[in-house]
């Protein structure tokens, strides 16, 4: 469907893009997930046509489209920023890529309607954007880029500006709207968090090159380097990499000493992260379903499954 081959992109301080190779099936939803500056977005401004590489190339459809000016690549774009036009409301925005490329105003006016109805906004045609939430302001920035009916729809951060309650309701209506429209996507974030949820194959950018790439459940499992393991949330400890979840913490009872003291412990939603220093000085991250958790100041044991960890 869309092939990325050997993309290199050189600005006077920095290369971006180094060597860049990417492919993503026809239905797939491929996530790109770095930090910044690792060239994520510079990656999806070459293959909207925002910015030509200097070497390299793109083949959409089996059509190389290196060349080819971004109106005519049939690409559709959602930034972090939504991009909206103040001066048109809800259905007028919708409506933009339709009316550029000369639909007719019945074909547009059901499109749109559908399209609305789809992202969860049936009713907000006449509202201005000006006046709707940043989460409504980010679906009527989806509908704008799906509307006309994109043959690659490319998502940059677009949950970034968004708290963290409503970035993940988006974020589960996303997964069922992809689903749902079979949709051919690239989503670039810094969140592994939406990275796993989303993305059907995981692409793992540093320094502007793709240092890994697999399914979540490939990558949590075996990361590729220990900055790839930090980054993704594992520990790295003595040159190896384990997991949070294959940490069990237990409570020092009276009289023990225990090996490690927990330093903080946090909720979020269904469990719980505990922060732990070992007595050797070494800081681990463990993660807890129990309500009864240790708290801190707690002196505890812990004990790892050995399968829970990765050597390289």
């Amino acid at each position: 469907m869309l092939s990325v081959e050997k993309v290199t992109v050189v600005f006077p301080d920095v290369t971006a893009l180094d060597d860049v190779s990417l492919e993503v099936a026809r239905g797939e939803v491929v996530a790109v997930l770095g930090p910044s500056g690792s060239g994520k977005s510079t990656l999806l401004r070459v293959i909207s046509g925002l910015q030509r590489p200097d070497a390299g190339s793109l083949v959409l459809d089996g059509e190389d489209i290196t060349a080819a000016p971004a109106h005519r690549r049939g690409i559709g774009l959602v930034f972090q920023d939504h991009a909206l036009f103040d001066h048109k409301d809800v259905a007028g925005n919708v409506a933009f890529g339709l009316r550029m490329r000369g639909d007719p105003p019945p074909d547009i006016e059901t499109r749109v309607a559908e399209l609305l109805d789809l992202v969860g906004l049936s009713g907000f045609e006449r509202r201005s954007v000006r006046t709707l939430s940043g989460g409504e302001q980010q679906r009527v920035a989806l509908a704008r880029a799906l509307a006309p009916e994109p043959r690659v729809l490319l998502l940059d951060e677009p949950l970034g500006s968004l708290d963290r309650r409503l970035r993940d309701r988006l974020m589960l209506d996303l997964g069922v709207l992809f689903a749902e429209l079979q949709v051919t996507a690239i989503y670039v974030t810094h969140d592994h968090a939406e990275a796993f949820a989303l993305g059907q194959r995981v692409a793992v950018m540093r320094s502007g090159r793709i240092v890994q790439h697999g399914t979540a459940d490939e990558l949590w499992a075996r990361p590729a380097d220990e900055d790839t393991a930090r980054f993704l949330g594992l520990n790295v400890h003595d040159g190896e990499a384990v997991r949070p979840d294959a940490i069990e913490v237990r409570r020092a009872r009276p009289g023990e000493t225990g090996s490690a003291v927990v330093e903080g412990a946090r909720r979020n939603g269904p469990t719980v992260q505990l922060s732990i220093r070992l007595d050797d000085g070494a800081v681990l991250q463990a993660v807890t379903a129990s309500i009864d958790h240790p708290a801190a100041g707690e002196r505890v044991w812990i004990e790892i499954d050995p399968a829970g960890i990765v050597r390289w």
